[in-house]
């Protein structure tokens, strides 16, 4: 099947991927790093990468917008080789809040020449325990295997930089 072609329903039969960090943090720390402008710039984007948000609405269909952008030479070389921009607009709604608790971001892929625009959703849920929290993630698959490997891949990366500023226990 070509990514021309790949639908949603494709990629729903994909296992979604879970990452788990159990950081000594609190669960409003982590929260905030998800839903204010500040904390979401913070972290958001795998090393090399980094973020400039336009719009962060924590509410449900609240707006998320914002430019990745590869921000080292290495990186910025890589995306050149690979024939795509150094940056990219990237758009989503907040579909779910339970402050401290759970959230999901809906992010429309709109931006891989080729491929039929679709959504893909990222679900975090805070689970404090004494001087920590859990933090597990779910993702969506992509709309192919090689897609889903690089998303877990670069969410993967992200995550280095909360367990630099936290410290973290990998799962």
């Amino acid at each position: 099947m070509s990514d021309k072609s790949t639908s949603a329903a494709a990629s729903a039969t994909r296992a979604k991927m879970v990452i788990e960090r159990t950081y000594r943090a609190r669960a409003k720390e982590l929260w905030g790093l998800w839903t204010t402008k500040q904390g979401f710039e913070s972290w958001w984007g795998p090393e090399g990468f980094r973020v400039e948000v336009h719009a962060l609405e924590a509410c449900v269909n609240g707006a998320l917008h914002y430019d990745m952008i590869a921000d080292t030479p290495a990186m910025i070389e890589v995306m050149k080789q690979m024939g795509r921009p150094s940056s990219h607009k990237t758009h989503g709604r907040f579909s779910e809040i339970r402050p401290h608790e759970r959230l999901a971001i809906t992010h429309v892929i709109d931006f891989l020449p080729g491929v039929v625009p679709y959504e893909s959703t990222i679900v975090a849920e805070f689970f404090p325990s004494g001087d920590s929290v859990r933090m597990v993630v779910t993702l969506d698959p992509m709309h192919n295997e090689e897609f889903t490997k690089m998303s877990t891949m670069g969410f993967t990366s992200q995550l280095t930089k909360l367990d630099k500023l936290f410290g973290s226990e990998k799962r």
